[in-house]
């Protein structure tokens, strides 16, 4: 009787923790994609913001500041610098781009060297779509399947 008793807890024991870790893991699975929401919807709040080098207001900023006051919106400090950015986070491959993830592109005389940087917005039909402070259109969302924007391609990085 004993015996049975220890056993029905220990199964019990087993089956709370077991619930315990899977619902952690739910939670926060939960909590990055509302982080990540929450960089896109910052990052969206930025469109029509005209594209300034160095800056980081509303008045003007450039490709980095979108990405770096994005992330800041959830408590995330990246690099000030796109160069630098893109050494952060995990590699991720162009095929297995997500929402939220960051885009480095060398638009500068070097094809490696990484001058751009934008924020994956949306994946919708087979269509990417990314969001980047234009130096002609300012804070605009683009197709990253582009020729112009595939040609130019580095990497990808993805912070959470």
């Amino acid at each position: 009787m004993q015996q049975q008793m220890n056993s029905a807890r220990w199964s019990i024991f087993v089956m709370g923790l077991f619930l315990l870790l899977f619902s952690a893991c739910s939670s926060s699975r939960k909590i990055r994609q509302q982080h990540i929401d929450q960089v896109v919807a910052t990052a969206k709040s930025f469109q029509g913001t005209p594209y300034r080098y160095g800056g980081i207001s509303r008045t003007g900023m450039d490709c980095s500041a979108l990405v770096y006051l994005s992330f800041r919106s959830v408590g995330l400090n990246l690099p000030r610098i796109s160069e630098d950015q893109s050494r952060m986070g995990k590699r991720v491959s162009k095929r297995k781009l997500r929402k939220g993830d960051v885009v480095f592109f060398a638009t500068g005389r070097r094809r490696r060297k990484v001058t751009h940087a934008g924020i994956i917005t949306e994946k919708r039909r087979g269509t990417t779509y990314f969001i980047h402070a234009s130096t002609s259109l300012g804070v605009t969302e683009d197709n990253i399947q582009s020729r112009y924007w595939s040609r130019r391609w580095v990497r990808a990085r993805r912070m959470f």
